[in-house]
């Protein structure tokens, strides 16, 4: 759009200087910067003035496309003005940023989005479908013939074949059919479904756990068409779609990374723009403009950088603004230091009606670096000269040595940050642990009434740590996620005694011990002096057991030594430290996830015998570990045990670092440890020792919240972090890795234990798929936001344990109608066994070890998304750590 003609032009003088400077340089940073172009920068709203809106809109809108145009588009971009409420932006945006941009300017393809704007086409021109049945074939064929109407690999599927008569003529149309047409289109279908649903749509809540992309969205359909078929403007189906849509393309415009040697990284030169008009409340256009800006709030929750600068102009209403955080207003020079940067809250900058009025400033045009040929030819040429060099070299190592050995590295190249979000994901600490709280109240209260009619009803106590106090220490801390755990099983045991008479009712106390379980001891007292008078109480307040506890602490061991020699039956929960079954613990504690042991000896070998290690000067090719440089915390029972049983299973050579930021460091660590209380400290003699031996593997066994004071002041310090380093750790990172905090850190690639299979692994049980989807409408019902805990093992792990007390409770009520602690143990005693939601669980007969050959995983960290490079034990009934072989068999 060009400015009202007569009236002032270019962008409004709001002391915009900086601005005006800086927007150019932020869509096309000089080419040796590109560098520049890893952010997902704020969402820019630009508000204009009430009584000037349409003719400040054309100016403002003008001056930015004049920047991003010079007879055709200089950068990919999409201007959306304002059009009739039932439109979706995201389609538009997503056709407008495809096509007209420079050729050979990453990103060039599009097929996150081309196939997601196929199925949601489907859904709103034919939203009565679902009447008839489950649409996942027909949108399965809609795409496929979509694509194949685009050309391109499905093409040729639209060929008719050759016309001939008789048996002959009749055979080959058979095999025209299948082989030319529909099995090309099922096998294009079945790829892009899997790459849909592991690349991003798998973690959205919309997924539900779900593993295949046409199933996904015919689960979805069917709401989303009824929905349209009574409403075809019915906005939460439209907010939806749009978002989904929009989610699709920042996956497009985010792949590939930017920078290093691939063609398709160097050609990242510029950033794509999304020019936004805000029409004012009730204006045509109005709802579909902020429709769009809701689903970018929520759409970069998940995404991934680098992002597209998007630049909304107009009278955002007070409820968008609301929607969108409330963004504090900001001069334009504040503004513009944010054009560059990380994605944070939305940017609003308001012009006066003083400056709409007077003459404005012209932004220079951008100057991206452009390439005359499509970037296969480079890569064609060099994977044909790679492939001359090896075969020439093969022939002549054929004859004077061995095979080359296999260097492949394990999970991938991929560090942290290559497909991490820029920014941790949003946490609500308090909101979320008191909604998690607030459902075991209600599920209290369902008891009570129960036990007022009559049936069985008795009380658990889970000990947790205290009320995560901010964001980092909710993200150090796996209280949420195993309170939530509790209050499903809980959820689910209530509603299945409705039909089952013999089932025992499970009140749930959650009581607060301190952080880091510091008054462990006294609330393990506590109870023991409440237990030994409760002959007076009410009956379904009598204690039958314990959930507890979330860490190996000395103080949590000692807590443990008090409850096994009062015989209350306990269930551990994420305790993995061998020490905590010593002495009094073992009359009455059941641990539930395999033993520090058992996780070393299998991350010691998988350390020692797998190609973790990026070898010096290489991205794509890994060795083994000989060296592992171990960072332990003497003073935590937890990270001391783990650490010493790692180093007695390694076979090569260590170097141990006793890191405790508070100079805790008594018992005293291994002789020839090096003690260190300063993460900076620590972050200078790693890398010395690095430097020394490059194919070293970090060891991690001390706390998340060290874990992330090192990480930062090795990023910070920067000196030895031109080469990837691998880092293994313990299942205490879960609390962390799978939140996006390590934002950045291209040469971090981090590996470590869970007690569960991601929902996304082909390995994964049916009951982990039904416990995944249970978890996901939890947490949709009771809060707000993205969860970051969506592939975290704690939640399922919590929720077994209390399934373990459980069903002991009611085999304990079959010979024991008071449903005494000590019918309890017995029960406890004599074996559980069931499928959980962390895999097979089997407690042997008289045996209070860990569950026989219990599931532990070792994942490949990339950014919110796992993936398991290591599976052992039962992770379904049958599975075997001696059938799968090392690392896994003993």
């Amino acid at each position: 759009m060009a400015a009202t003609q007569g009236g002032p032009e270019g962008l409004p003088d709001d002391r915009a200087m900086d601005f005006v400077l800086g927007f150019p340089t932020a869509v096309a940073p000089e080419y040796r910067n590109r560098s520049n172009l890893a952010t997902s920068p704020p969402l820019f709203v630009l508000r204009v003035p009430a009584a000037s809106y349409e003719s400040v809109v054309d100016r403002v809108v003008g001056a930015l496309r004049a920047s991003l145009y010079d007879n055709g588009k200089l950068v990919p971009y999409a201007h959306l003005p304002a059009e009739d409420d039932s439109a979706l932006l995201s389609e538009s945006a997503g056709i407008q940023v495809g096509t007209g941009a420079p050729e050979h300017m990453t990103p060039d393809r599009y097929p996150h989005f081309l196939v997601m704007r196929d199925l949601v086409s489907y859904i709103r021109e034919n939203p009565a479908a679902w009447r008839e049945g489950s649409q996942a074939r027909n949108l399965r064929i809609h795409a496929s013939e979509q694509r194949a109407k685009r050309g391109g690999v499905l093409g040729f599927t639209r060929m008719e074949g050759p016309d001939l008569g008789g048996l002959p003529g009749f055979l080959v149309g058979i095999s025209w059919l299948s082989f030319v047409q529909r099995m090309p289109k099922w096998l294009w279908a079945r790829w892009t479904s899997r790459k849909v649903v592991r690349g991003w749509l798998g973690a959205e809540p919309v997924a539900g756990g779900g593993k295949k992309l046409f199933r996904v969205m015919d689960n979805a359909g069917a709401v989303w068409g009824a929905q349209l078929k009574n409403d075809p403007n019915h906005e939460e189906a439209l907010q939806e779609l749009d978002r989904l849509l929009l989610r699709a393309l920042l996956e497009d415009l985010r792949s590939p990374a930017v920078g290093r040697i691939l063609p398709g990284r160097r050609r990242r030169t510029a950033r794509p723009v999304l020019l936004v008009e805000v029409p004012p409340p009730g204006a045509p256009g109005a709802l579909a403009a902020e429709r769009f800006l809701r689903s970018l709030h929520r759409a970069r929750a998940t995404a991934r950088p680098p992002g597209p600068l998007v630049v909304a102009v107009g009278r955002p209403s007070e409820a968008l603004l609301e929607e969108l955080g409330d963004p504090t207003e900001l001069t334009f020079a504040q503004a513009s230091l944010k054009l560059g940067g990380n994605d944070a809250a939305p940017v609003l900058v308001s012009f006066s009606q003083e400056a709409v009025a007077a003459p404005g400033l012209d932004l220079r045009k951008v100057d991206p670096r452009t390439f005359k040929v499509n970037r296969m030819v480079p890569t064609g040429i060099v994977a044909c000269v790679t492939v001359l060099a090896l075969a020439a070299a093969g022939l002549v190592i054929r004859q004077i040595t061995a095979p080359a050995e296999d260097h492949t590295c394990v999970g991938g190249t991929e560090s942290v940050a290559e497909s991490a979000r820029d920014t941790p994901i949003p946490v609500d600490s308090k909101g979320w642990y008191d909604a998690a709280v607030k459902e075991i109240g209600e599920q209290n209260v369902r008891a009570e009434r129960a036990a007022a009619q009559g049936r069985t009803v008795r009380t658990v106590v889970a000990f947790v740590s205290s009320v995560p106090t901010d964001e980092n220490e909710t993200r150090f801390d796996g209280t949420i996620p195993e309170l939530r755990g509790i209050a499903m099983w809980q959820r689910k045991l209530l509603d299945d005694a409705v039909s089952n008479d013999s089932a025992v009712r499970l009140r749930v106390e959650v009581r607060p011990t301190g952080r880091a379980f510091k008054n462990a001891v006294p609330e393990a007292r506590k109870l023991v002096t409440e237990v030994r008078g409760e002959s007076h109480e009410k009956a379904y307040e009598r204690v039958v057991g314990v959930l507890a506890y979330a860490q190996s602490r000395d103080e949590t061991r000692a807590a443990l030594q008090v409850l096994g020699a009062a015989k209350i039956p306990t269930i551990g929960t994420t305790a993995t430290a061998d020490e905590m079954l010593a002495g009094s613990a073992s009359l009455s504690y059941w641990p539930f996830t395999p033993a520090n042991s058992t996780e070393a000896r299998i991350e010691a070998d998988f350390a020692s015998q797998e190609n973790i290690v990026a070898e010096p000067g290489s991205e794509a090719s890994c060795s083994a570990a000989r060296r592992a440089l171990v960072i332990e915390s003497s003073a935590d029972l937890y990270s001391r045990s783990l650490a010493d049983k790692f180093r007695a299973d390694f076979p090569g050579t260590s170097q141990v670092f006793n890191f405790n930021q508070v100079g805790d460091f008594e018992p005293a660590p291994p002789t020839g440890a090096t003690s260190v209380s300063s993460a900076d400290e620590l972050a200078r003699q790693l890398c010395k020792a690095l430097k020394a031996e490059p194919e070293s593997v970090v060891y991690w066994s001390a706390r998340a919240r060290d874990f992330t004071a090192f990480i930062e002041a090795m990023d910070t310090r920067g000196t030895c972090i031109s080469d990837d380093i691998t880092v293994l750790g313990g299942n205490e990172l879960t609390n962390v890795a799978q939140t996006g905090a390590f934002n950045n850190k291209d040469w971090l690639r981090l590996y470590y234990s869970a007690h569960r299979l991601p929902a996304t692994d082909p390995r994964v049980s049916d009951k982990t798929r039904q416990f995944v989807d249970a978890y996901n409408a939890f947490v949709q019902r009771t809060t707000k936001g993205a969860d970051p805990w969506i592939q975290d093992g704690h939640s399922a792990v919590s929720y077994d344990a209390f399934h373990v007390l459980s069903q002991a409770v009611d085999q304990a009520r079959l010979r024991d109608e008071s449903v005494s602690r000590e019918s309890v143990l017995v029960a406890l005693g004599g074996g559980v066994t069931f499928n959980g939601a962390t895999g097979y669980v089997s407690y042997d007969q008289g045996n209070n070890a860990p569950p026989a050959d219990k599931t532990l995983v070792l994942l490949r960290q990339l950014a919110d998304r796992p993936e398991a490079v290591v599976v052992c034990g039962a992770y379904k009934q049958g599975a075997s750590s001696r059938a799968e072989g090392p690392p896994c068999a003993p």
